[in-house]
């Protein structure tokens, strides 16, 4: 059973704007992760070996976010909110929940813009208020020369290769249910692309792959397209390095010692 939790704060300010993504804040409206990837950097001891056990969703984060966000406009402090960053906004739970619907009203109301990134076609059911925030969002002063949308929808992709993702991704929909979502955001007039984050060395990182990854995403219509590299650390039993290895010790033992090289 998911676990309710309250927050005092729930609106991130980065240091620094994000070079990638251009977020300045981001917004993550629960805690853990159904979808259980094997590689993500979030994993570690506070969450244990399966995030979706330890799932909790942030009860209160819709008010907290609205004094947040009052307090912002009123300073002019405008900038791009990221959803999320240490978690799906769009898992199962969100469908009924609607914690991350609710975080996007208050987005709306106070006129900031916003970059998702997901890897769910449940995003559809939020595209009325994604386009009214595209309209309607203040762009920070030196963002509007260059950007002309005011909400970005980012697909998440680590391989097109369907039993691969189902290894790594076990919570997630398929790759290709991931881009038939992203062409239906575009059909909508959303700005939306893909992030091949991350490509897994040796798996999905061939210059074959890479070139037939940007050649499919084009043809689905992305309007941009990111390539990240893999992260891997820690040592305990739940940190993604440990469970990555386990991974490669079952189904590609052979590229372990490759692995050991790159990572330790």
């Amino acid at each position: 059973m998911i676990k309710q939790i309250l927050v005092k704060s729930v609106l991130n300010k980065h240091r620094r704007r994000d070079d990638w993504f251009l977020d300045d804040y981001s917004v993550n409206p629960y805690l853990g992760c159904s979808f259980n990837c094997i590689y993500c950097y979030i994993r570690g001891s506070r969450y244990g070996r399966n995030m979706a056990k330890t799932l909790s969703v942030k009860v209160n984060a819709p008010e907290v976010l609205e004094r947040q966000l009052s307090r912002r406009t009123k300073r002019g402090e405008y900038g791009i909110i990221a959803l999320s960053t240490s978690t799906e906004p769009y898992m199962p739970v969100e469908e009924k929940l609607k914690a991350t619907r609710k975080v996007l009203e208050k987005i709306l109301k106070y006129g900031f813009p916003v970059e998702v990134l997901t890897k769910s076609n449940l995003v559809l059911r939020d595209l009325d208020i994604l386009k009214e925030i595209d309209r309607k969002a203040v762009l920070p002063a030196d963002l509007k020369p260059k950007l002309k949308h005011g909400a970005i929808i980012s697909f998440s992709i680590s391989t097109l290769d369907e039993k691969l993702a189902k290894t790594l991704e076990p919570g997630a929909p398929k790759p290709l249910e991931r881009l038939e979502t992203m062409r239906k955001c575009k059909e909508e007039g959303l700005f939306a692309g893909v992030c091949f984050i991350p490509v897994l060395p040796y798996l999905s990182d061939s210059e074959e792959q890479l070139d037939e990854a940007i050649k499919t995403a084009k043809e689905f219509g992305a309007d941009f397209v990111f390539v990240g590299g893999l992260t891997l650390f820690g040592e305990g039993p739940a940190d993604c390095k440990t469970l990555y290895y386990r991974f490669l010790e079952k189904h590609y033992p052979e590229l372990l010692p490759k692995y050991r090289r790159l990572y330790g």
